[in-house]
């Protein structure tokens, strides 16, 4: 990347306004970014007999769509609490990357004519009766599928507790990044596992694809965290 390109991403992201902000955790920007941005994939996912409201493709659309938005909010809370370029490249990355995966993923559920909300426990299209996989989930994370217990705004595992994110609005300099590093090495992990929960257990190829490629990507920036992390003599929580 041209050192011209980087200083225009990084112009474009601290020009983000608040009143964006509000209208993408509304939903609106990310679903319009999905119909109108994404029509290659969006034909893809137009299968001849769109999942059901119950299956993996729409729980893991739904549920992913929440862990996204959180992983927003929380790059974009670091970006107001450091100007470590460093740190703030990779919240610009990841804010970005999720944005635009979330719209696709409501978009989706749109296309498909679901609800983007369902009753039950969240995760719960990962549990036993999705093709016999058990309820520790894909890789052993405990609560995946079900028995997870949503506490202080936290839905699924690998989220950011509601008093986290407040300590995160509150610090400031290397403590805030340490702060973002650590809750989003956890909020990826909870991702990776879910997404490849539905590489294994989405029928729709679109979904199946883009839930493999959030594994790659995610991988990779969790080894970025863990650089940064060591950087500023701190390591991810156990």
């Amino acid at each position: 990347m041209t050192a011209g390109k980087r200083r225009g991403r990084r112009v474009e992201w601290v020009a983000g306004s608040a009143v964006a902000l509000a209208l993408l955790f509304a939903g609106v920007v990310t679903v319009a970014s999905a119909r109108g941005g994404a029509d290659g994939a969006d034909r893809a996912a137009a299968a001849p007999h769109p999942p059901a409201a119950d299956s993996a493709d729409a729980g893991f659309a739904r549920d992913m769509a929440v862990h996204h938005q959180q992983a927003v909010e929380m790059s974009f809370i670091v970006r107001d609490r450091t100007k470590d370029e460093e740190v703030r490249r990779l919240a610009y990355d990841i804010a970005n990357t999720q944005a635009n995966q979330r719209g696709m993923l409501l978009g989706w559920l749109d296309l498909w004519e679901l609800p983007k909300t369902a009753a039950g426990e969240p995760m719960g299209w990962m549990a036993a009766g999705h093709e016999g996989h058990s309820a520790k989930g894909m890789d052993g994370m405990p609560g995946m599928g079900t028995g997870y217990r949503a506490h202080d705004g936290s839905l699924m595992p690998g989220m950011a507790t509601r008093t986290e994110l407040d300590r995160l609005r509150t610090a400031s300099g290397r403590a805030a990044e340490i702060r973002y590093l650590r809750l989003m090495t956890e909020h990826h992990r909870g991702g990776i596992d879910m997404a490849r929960g539905c590489a294994r257990l989405c029928t729709v190829k679109a979904e199946k694809r883009l839930a493999r490629g959030m594994v790659e990507a995610q991988q990779s920036e969790l080894d970025e965290m863990a650089r940064l992390l060591a950087a500023r003599g701190s390591a991810p929580r156990s």
